[in-house]
């Protein structure tokens, strides 16, 4: 070895490889010996190892090179290209290093998350469960197979893949935080709650564990206690935005003097050069306009918020147009003929209610009444509609957004497996033996044509609310993430119409199928409503059903806290002090505002 240098041996070990596996497993071994660090002799003795199906002993020496890579200049240089958010000099680093060796389960991992960061998660997958064959014992890539599967709403199997990675690193706080996160999105509540309170205990100054605690117990009714984690997130860092907006978004406290005082101090701190803080920024003008409202300073409200929605709006950049296209594309296609055709496809099951509509129209309310029935059960707001229709998109075309040509051009049986898809993947949020149970994504209304396709004997309910009263109370809140049309008061007004539009036209062609509930109807004459709505679902009238707020059922939405509260008129005309800058928002409403509750006859 003294007179052969690293590289010829490598060279050397790479001719063996095809031929003579045990005699290259030899030089690589030998390699390692004189250099400790060399990741790629260790690949080697992988390959070679392989070669000789010792497959356990396989997967050891490519975790060693994973470990030896800190010495690999290439992939430093890769890794700091990813640090520093150079994605395109990241990726072809290391795809450049996969075609030198297409089993580097180091460039494989660093790939996926140059995958994930851009949105490809189904490529993201795929290359981490590619590191994963290669490494089972791969810890970080288990742990970033966990996120992708978070980022894709594939709650339950996050949650398992974090049990096992949590086997190998315990007392790793991050995979715990994820891991209450994926359970409180499936129910699993109490071993959330339980997470979260040790997690407090190992790290009492850690702001967003106390803030996450105090998302969770907000969820489960216990306000004063998430009052009180979110108090203890903004001892440890009064900087941080989110948490100040976590308060607001109770929407059932006031902040006081010094409250407001703190918020401007934290807003003057966060250096509007530094984008850095722009979310820090964007949550506290958020807060800040709840805090002038309450105070009834409505210039001062409203200028918070258009800053905070212009911050948001710049980050999110939503075209109105893609949307108004969708709709187009939509009644375009799904004539009378169409659904006729499929009459007798997607799954017969009857099991799910889906209540869709705009944000803020009162979806969770009428959610909350239904949950109160012996027969139905409430979930949270699911995202699987969504992702089976944008996925069927991506399968046909590459591209989701084109779902409704896939869709006309799906066979019946293919529409089957969607609807039982969605059944297999919303069952683990089912808790009781109630026969249905409600899906209330508002976002969902865009997806209808696909919901009565895959699911023909599913019940559709529209939540409506008053499109001042809704638009405006949409602007008012920022999402933790998607409804990226709320954060300009011209495109919550086009999409509300969009929206209407296109409800209309399911109306005109599926006649009957669709059920409204009118927002402001459901509160002058609740059990009316209540009763019209359950026989339109097939279900008796049940008293409870007007106690709702005496279910202490989880509730995941910005609605949490209205909804524990008896039916009441305080979000009705909470527009009116901003009248005067509401101009672009009935602009963009047009016939829709006037006509209300009613449909104008042209929405074009």
């Amino acid at each position: 070895m003294a007179t052969v240098t690293h590289d010829e041996a490598l060279a050397n070990a790479r001719r063996l490889l095809a031929g003579q596996p045990a005699a290259a497993l030899a030089q690589a071994q030998a390699i390692i010996a004189a250099v400790p660090t060399s990741a790629a002799a260790h690949r080697l003795a992988a390959h070679a190892l392989r070669a000789l199906n010792r497959e356990q002993e396989a997967q050891a020496a490519s975790l060693a090179a994973v470990g030896a890579t800190i010495h690999d200049e290439a992939m430093v240089d890769a890794a700091l290209a990813l640090a520093e958010d150079r994605l395109p000099d990241a990726e072809g680093a290391l795809r450049e290093r996969l075609r030198e060796d297409a089993t580097d389960v180091a460039a494989i991992r660093m790939l996926a998350e140059v995958a994930g960061r851009i949105g490809r998660y189904d490529d993201s997958e795929k290359l981490l469960s590619r590191a994963l064959q290669l490494a089972p014992g791969f810890g970080a890539a288990r742990a970033n197979l966990a996120t992708v599967y978070y980022k894709q709403n594939r709650f339950a199997e996050a949650a398992e893949t974090l049990d096992t990675v949590l086997e190998g690193d315990p007392g790793n706080p991050a995979h715990a935080n994820l891991r209450a996160a994926a359970l409180g999105r499936i129910g699993g509540y109490d071993e959330s709650l339980a997470l979260y309170e040790e997690l407090t205990r190992r790290f009492p100054d850690h702001a967003k564990l106390w803030m996450s605690y105090g998302h969770m117990l907000k969820t489960v009714g216990r306000q004063d206690d998430s009052i009180a984690a979110y108090r203890r997130a903004l001892a440890a860092d009064p900087g941080l935005g989110e948490i100040w907006w976590s308060l607001a978004n109770l929407k059932t406290i006031r902040f006081d003097v010094g409250d407001r005082a703190a918020m401007e101090a934290a807003l003057s701190a966060a250096d509007p050069a530094g984008e850095a803080r722009a979310d820090d920024r964007l949550h506290l003008h958020f807060a800040l306009g709840k805090a002038y409202d309450d105070a009834a300073e409505h210039d001062a409200a409203f200028r918070h918020y258009s800053a905070g929605n212009a911050i948001r709006a710049d980050q999110l950049g939503y075209r109105t147009a893609e949307t108004s296209a969708a709709v187009d594309a939509i009644v375009a296609t799904c004539s009378p003929e169409f659904f006729a055709a499929r009459a007798d496809a997607g799954d017969p099951a009857a099991d799910p209610i889906f209540i869709l509509g705009m944000p803020r129209a009162g979806s969770t309310l009428i959610e909350q009444i239904l949950s109160c029935h012996s027969a139905i059960e409430g979930t949270m707001e699911l995202p699987d509609i969504p992702a089976l229709a944008l996925g069927l998109g991506r399968e046909k075309y590459d591209d989701g957004r084109r779902w409704v040509e896939a869709l006309a051009e799906t066979p019946p049986e293919r529409l089957a497996e969607m609807g039982a898809a969605f059944l297999r993947r919303t069952a683990v949020q089912r808790k009781t033996d109630k026969p249905f149970y409600i899906d209330k994504l508002p976002n969902n209304w865009l997806y209808i044509a696909f919901i009565r396709v895959a699911l023909p004997n599913a019940k559709i309910v529209d939540a409506r609310r008053h499109p001042l009263d809704c638009c405006f109370s949409n602007f008012r809140q920022h999402y933790a993430k998607g409804q990226a049309f709320s954060y300009g008061l011209a495109d919550v007004g086009r999409y509300y119409r969009d929206y209407v539009r296109l409800m209309a036209h399911v109306d005109a062609v599926q006649p009957g199928r669709v059920h409204r509930v009118i927002h402001e109807a459901l509160l002058e004459e609740p059990e009316a409503e209540v009763r019209a709505l359950l026989a339109y679902l097939g279900q008796p009238f049940e008293e409870a059903c007007l106690a709702f707020h005496s279910n202490a059922r989880a509730v995941r939405t910005a609605s949490s806290e209205q909804v524990r509260r008896p039916i009441n008129r305080d979000g009705v005309g909470q527009w009116r002090p901003y009248d005067a800058w509401l101009g672009p928002l009935r602009q963009a409403l047009g016939p829709v505002l006037t006509a209300y509750p009613a449909v104008p006859a042209d929405l074009d």
